[in-house]
This record gives C-alpha cells, structure tokens and sequence, in this order.
C-alpha cells in the first residue's frame, strides 16, 4: 500500500510529518513519491495567514483529482487546517476521506484503515488539545544531518492577530527525558545540528518544571556525543533570561543565532497586538544578546499593516530597522484571521497599502543585509555543507548565521570533493545582498 505525504507550512508541522511517517513505515505502508502512484494521500496542512490556507485548499483540491484514475483510494487530511475548519472541510471538500486534528497525528493509521474499509464513513479524529500524541518513530526528511527538536506544543500567549492557541492548544512542554532520548537517537542516525522549534521555546518547562528550564535542557543537550551545533528559533525577547543569555555564550556548540520574533516596534502596535514588550525592552535585550555574544546573528519577524498602523508608524519601522541592524528578517503583511481579536479591530489597513509597506521593509532590510554580509569578508567560518551545484562546481553550505529554508547561504569553492553534512572552515571571499561566498581553507 502505497502513501504520498505531503506536508506544508512550518517546521513544527514538520516534525509532526515526520512521526506520521514513522507510524505508516512501522505498519507496512511504503511511502512513494509520485501522485500516480499513491493508494493513499495524506496532506498535512498549515492555516497561520490566508496564503497558508488558499495553498492548502488548492493541494487538496488538486490531489484529489488523482481519484479519477482509480488508484488513489483516499484522501487524508491533517494539521491546522483540518483543525481549525473541520466541519467546512466535510461540506466543501468531498474529496477529502478522513480528518486528522493537530493533536492526533498518531491515528494516522486507524483513519487509513477506516477509509480502506469503504463503508461511507468519513472519520474526523480530534482529541481535546491537552497533553501530547505518543511518542514513536521518526523519519527524517530533511537528508538526515539536521534536525529539527520539537521541543513543547500550542501557546500561552494570546497575540491579538493569531489563532494557533485556538488550533494547537495552551503550551504544553515536552518531558526532558523524552526530549534527551530523541536527541539521542538522532546523533546516533547522524544527526550534527539540532534547532530547536516551539511556538515559543523560551518558556519550555514552565508548565511541567514550574520553571524556565531551556538552559537546562540545552546544557544537556550539549553533552550528547555527535552533535555539533545547536539552534534555537522562535524566543519572545521578553522571555529571554540572563539565564538563557549565558547558557548560549557559555556553550561552545551553541551557535551564536537566535530567532526572536518581534513584530513591530511601536509602542502604540505592540498594544493592540497583545504583545508583552515595547521598543525600549527589545531594544535592551538585543543590547545584551550582542554584549555577552558581540558576533551574535540575531533574527526577528514583522508584520506590515496591522489595524491601526499608520504611515508615521511605518515610517518609525524602517528607521528601527536600521538602527537595529538586524542580521536576518523577514515580514508578513498582516492576515485578518477569522476569530482573532484583530479581525475585529477597526481602521483595518488597505490590502495594496499592506504589500507596499511590506515591500518596503524587505527593500531596507536587503541593503542592511548586504552591509553585513560584507563584514564577513577576508573571515574563516564553520560551514556546514548541504550539497553541491554541479552545474557551477561549487558547494552548497550555512555558517552559524543560516537556518535552513529561512536565511541564506555560502558558496564554497573546493578542490576536492566535500560531502553533506561535513563541517569545514572557508575564507569568505565574497558576497551578496543574503548569501556569502568562500574558498575551503586548507
């Protein structure tokens, strides 16, 4: 019996693709990687911002017309999608068999056999959002030398624009135990960089510890034989600790990178978006992020037009982002999502106005990111190789500054034949407005 699995949005989501395939391959499916060819169809879908959503529904819609050949028997759906709308899935999308919610990934394999059955049942699985699915088998997808470390589930936080309280549930905390043990294994399976992902991962273990307990976890994470670099994305700046700070510039195989989404930097913005900080405050928290690890690369997000932004705040924005300096960013025009409180906020930005601001931003921060990428010249660096462009004859690699899929990377010019997952120092050479390039220093 043959599975196509495709998994869309973020990294979290991911992970839960990775232990739904774990399940399929430890109950005898095979997992193919052409339409044709799929008895069974599962997409695990993402529903953060509307161009989240619009592409899942027209996976969907596409992946069912495969139907019509005869071979594919069934067409599974799961993730925040199906969490989030299960009932206008069953109404609007008849080619859908089965429903999976976010927090029943593990009856993935019921729901097949249930389709497989055709009885004219169409079985919605959705578990109340406590607790978490049981822990198994992972098949990685991301070629086996990084990794990504799930790390706690749902969010405490009610940001005024966001559901995924709604679709994930309150924060729950992975056991550390459990987190140690998948850690673990993945060094074992090969494994040399793990990043560690949550909707929020600086507040792991206060629900279960009744502590902030990531620098302890990080600190034996460290310990684990064959892992090299450790990542961690998604930090609220307010709740990074001292704590936190000199955990990550005490840890040689801590890299000096934090992802800490931020939003926006006016006061008045951060309000009405729920937010527990205001400019001053990630002002001072980059300040000691950068004293304690002065080659830190510090990532943020931001959301263009949300409701009552106005042409004086943006212009604010671009200045913040200058003084800042930021060494990766990305932006959102803001999405109106459907049971939020900002839906309902009055003074709703234009659409067109949304992307112009939006496009602004990204414009200043290119040429920001290309100033940095200039210091980095005449500089050795770890890199950490992904591949090769054969057709240019030059590797593929990140240094400490690159999340995979997010920031950029280095072109490494090589005499000899360098292979994935492989680390090696490279003379940066030179550069582009996001990507560096560099020769393998002998």
């Amino acid at each position: 019996m043959n599975v196509l699995f495709v998994s869309l949005g973020c990294d979290k989501n991911l992970v839960d693709s990775e232990h739904m395939l774990g399940d399929l391959i430890d109950n005898g499916f095979s997992i193919c990687d052409e339409e044709e060819d799929a008895d069974i169809i599962v997409v695990n879908t993402c529903s953060f911002i509307a161009d989240a959503m619009e592409e899942s529904i027209q996976n969907i819609i596409d992946l069912g017309t495969y139907k019509e050949s005869g071979k594919l028997k069934g067409l599974i759906v799961t993730g925040c999608l199906a969490e989030r709308f299960t009932e206008d899935i069953l109404k609007d999308l008849p080619e859908v068999d089965a429903i999976i919610g976010t927090n029943s990934y593990d009856e993935l394999v019921k729901a097949i056999n249930t389709v497989l059955e055709k009885n004219g049942e169409k079985p919605v699985y959705k578990k109340p959002l406590t607790g978490l699915p049981r822990d198994g088998r992972r098949v990685l997808t991301t070629g086996g030398h990084y990794a990504y470390l799930k790390i706690a589930e749902g969010c405490n936080k009610r940001c005024t624009y966001c559901a995924i309280p709604y679709i994930r549930g309150n924060y729950r905390s992975v056991p550390m135990e459990r987190l140690l043990a998948e850690a673990s294994k993945l060094a074992s399976e090969g494994v040399k960089e793990l990043i560690l992902v949550a909707q929020e991962t600086t507040v792991y273990g206060i629900d279960i510890y009744q502590r902030k307990a990531l620098p302890e976890l990080l600190h034996k994470l460290c310990e684990i034989d064959g892992i090299e670099w450790i990542r961690i994305l998604y930090a609220y700046p307010e709740e990074i600790t001292e704590e936190l700070i000199e955990c990550m510039a005490s840890e040689p195989k801590i890299c000096h990178y934090i992802d800490m989404p931020i939003q926006h930097c006016n006061d008045e913005i951060l309000r009405l978006m729920g937010r527990k900080t205001n400019k001053d405050d990630i002002i001072q928290i980059a300040k000691k992020l950068r004293k304690a690890m002065p080659d830190i690369s510090l990532r943020t997000t931001l959301i263009c037009g949300f409701p009552g932004e106005t042409e004086e705040m943006h212009l604010e924005l671009l200045q913040f982002i200058k003084d800042m300096s930021f060494d990766r960013l990305g932006a959102f025009a803001y999405s109106r999502e459907d049971g939020t409180v900002a839906a309902t906020m009055e003074n709703q930005v234009d659409d067109a106005l949304k992307e112009q601001w939006h496009d602004q931003v990204m414009l200043c921060q290119k040429d920001i990111s290309t100033a940095n990428n200039e210091k980095y010249v005449g500089r050795v660096l770890k890199v950490f190789i992904e591949g090769k462009l054969p057709e240019d004859g030059v590797f593929i690699g990140r240094t400490y500054r690159d999340t995979p899929s997010v920031d950029g990377f280095i072109f490494v010019n090589s005499d000899t034949e360098l292979i994935s997952g492989q680390f090696v120092d490279v003379l940066v050479t030179g550069y582009d407005e996001y990507d560096l390039i560099g020769d393998v220093k002998l």
